[in-house]
């Protein structure tokens, strides 16, 4: 199944929004972004670059513009996401009477114009990851490990040191260790699996 067909059979799925998240395509086509599916959800392109995407939860549905820190938010609709993704902005809805049609179009042209000037978010790069001492010390005690991660890129390291630190529970961390540790001796970044 290609990416096209994948996009479909997002939109056919029976689930409570199907009818509103079908309102939110039919915008986002107009908006002028191109559309594909990436981490599982519909998101709208241009110059190969993530403009918003559409998806639905359990109690809710909604648009995320990845730079919407750019969009003016005339309404204040928009919400941020976490702290790692400080560039995000999301427009929530509950229900399809939530869409006002004309607004929405307005933010994801918005949005695409943003990117056509070039307005894109770059996160700030710190010198120096700080490996979380658990991490540490089992990179420490395992040359074959401490070599592979050594071959990982910054930016795949610092997904895994990130990912052990923010546990909030010592035992979560210790789990995530454990999960992560196979991973990094294949080589394998984090979130390897959701990139294209």
């Amino acid at each position: 199944m290609d990416h096209s067909e994948k996009v479909e059979a997002y939109y056919e799925k029976e689930q409570p929004f199907k009818e509103a998240l079908g309102i939110l395509r039919e915008l986002a086509i107009k908006s002028g972004a191109g559309e594909t599916l990436k981490w599982g959800s519909p998101v709208y392109t241009v110059q190969g670059k993530n403009i918003f995407g559409i998806m639905a939860f359990k109690e809710h549905f909604g648009i995320w513009f990845f730079n919407g820190v750019y969009l003016k938010d005339p309404l204040g609709v928009l919400h941020t996401g976490q702290e790692k993704t400080k560039a995000m902005r999301h427009w929530k809805f509950n229900s399809t009477e939530d869409i006002d049609q004309n607004a929405v179009l307005a933010y994801m042209k918005e949005a695409v114009k943003n990117q056509e000037k070039g307005l894109e978010w770059k996160p700030e790069r710190t010198e120096h990851t700080i490996i979380p001492a658990l991490l540490k010390n089992a990179l420490e005690s395992d040359p074959v490990l401490k070599e592979s991660f050594g071959k990982l890129s910054p930016y795949k390291q610092r997904e895994f040191c990130e990912h052990i630190e923010t546990a909030k529970q010592d035992k979560t961390k210790q789990r995530r260790l454990e999960k992560s540790l196979p991973m990094i001796r294949k080589g394998v970044g984090l979130h390897d699996k959701y990139r294209p």
